[in-house]
């Protein structure tokens, strides 16, 4: 399905820190959602690669696809925990426990990115998800991980610092 106006006006960064154009699958029996992430040469940070063909051929840079298992992260809680931004939920990457780059992720044809809770505990302020994650590009797998996220309800009268440790 495309990207509906309500999912993307409640993530806590804007459509250029996004990146997914479509979210492919939703599964709430498995706790997993999957989605497509175009690749251009105009993405953050890939833009700003010094380019040598041999060597440092142009790809989607690794620290934007760290960044994405936390926009993952917020498809999974906006789909399957009904943690909204709106309502006063924000999550926080808490500990990357193993990620690993298995290829390149080349320019040009989309990434597909499944992520699903293998631990979950949610309480009425907080709730805490732990994640595989696989980034696969034409069937090639480009990424996988091992991370865990915290979701925090944060109230009027309260600050995200005051809540974290």
């Amino acid at each position: 399905m495309a990207l509906e106006q309500a999912f993307v006006d409640d993530c806590p960064y804007g459509p250029d820190a996004l990146l997914l154009d479509e979210i492919l699958e939703v599964d709430a029996a498995r706790s997993y959602v999957r989605c497509r992430m175009p690749t251009h040469a105009l993405l953050p940070l890939t833009v700003s690669q010094r380019v040598h063909p041999v060597r440092h051929p142009q790809h989607v840079a690794g620290g934007l696809m760290v960044h994405m298992t936390g926009m993952i992260g917020f498809v999974h809680a906006y789909y399957l925990l009904d943690l909204r931004h709106a309502d006063g939920w924000i999550g926080y990457g808490a500990k990357i426990h193993s990620a690993k780059f298995h290829n390149l992720a080349k320019i040009g044809p989309p990434l597909e990115l499944e992520g699903w809770t293998t631990q979950l505990r949610k309480g009425s302020l907080r709730t805490f998800a732990r994640y595989s994650l696989r980034f696969t590009q034409e069937g090639r797998l480009v990424y996988e991980g091992d991370q865990a996220a915290m979701w925090l309800k944060i109230t009027e009268d309260q600050s995200a610092q005051s809540l974290t440790p």
